[in-house]
């Protein structure tokens, strides 16, 4: 947006840290702000090494369908479930120095684990696979290669690798508008 254009109904943010169930119950309380504050559009930008991934999910899912437009932004580092939150945008950016991670869910068992309970993890595991994956897909194209990759270790992309496979619409940094509140949520 240029300086001269109208802010109203827009907002900005940061959003850090573990993705978790605090974390959940922090974008909650923001949104549920934000709605009383008639806000339509949510600028985001979000710093995260990742964390669980049903609470990723649980995010990207009620972002994604907010009657309210959500950007978000990445100006150092979105990694692991925390990318899936970020996909979350319906405009997504970011800065040139940004980078993306990605990899399959992984978990350590109990020592002395038995068989069934090892099953179980394992059985987990490969559920919230399926579902990153399946959101990864829908909105992101990425090579052969990046799946190759993906399959067996840590998925790195810079910004402009991002914007190749549609993970951000540009390259840009969160620049808030001079004089417009800056909320952490």
């Amino acid at each position: 947006m240029s300086q001269d254009q109208n802010y109203d109904g827009h907002a900005w943010f940061t959003l850090s840290g573990d993705v978790n169930s605090d974390m959940v119950r922090r974008v909650f309380d923001a949104v549920a702000d934000m709605t009383e504050d008639r806000i339509t559009t949510a600028h985001i930008l979000i710093q995260s090494n990742g964390g669980y991934v049903s609470d990723g999910i649980c995010l990207y899912n009620y972002l994604s369908k907010l009657p309210i437009k959500i950007v978000t932004y990445n100006a150092g580092a979105v990694a692991s479930i925390a990318v899936i939150l970020y996909l979350a945008g319906a405009e997504r950016y970011a800065s040139d120095t940004a980078r993306f991670m990605v990899h399959k869910s992984h978990a350590s068992a109990p020592h002395g684990a038995r068989p069934d309970a090892l099953r179980i993890i394992v059985e987990g595991l490969q559920a919230d696979d399926a579902r990153t994956e399946q959101i990864l897909r829908n909105h992101v194209e990425l090579t052969e290669d990046h799946w190759r990759t993906h399959e067996y270790s840590d998925l790195h992309l810079t910004a402009s690798e991002a914007l190749k496979v549609g993970l951000v619409d540009g390259v840009a940094d969160f620049v808030p508008p001079s004089g417009q509140r800056v909320t952490n949520i």
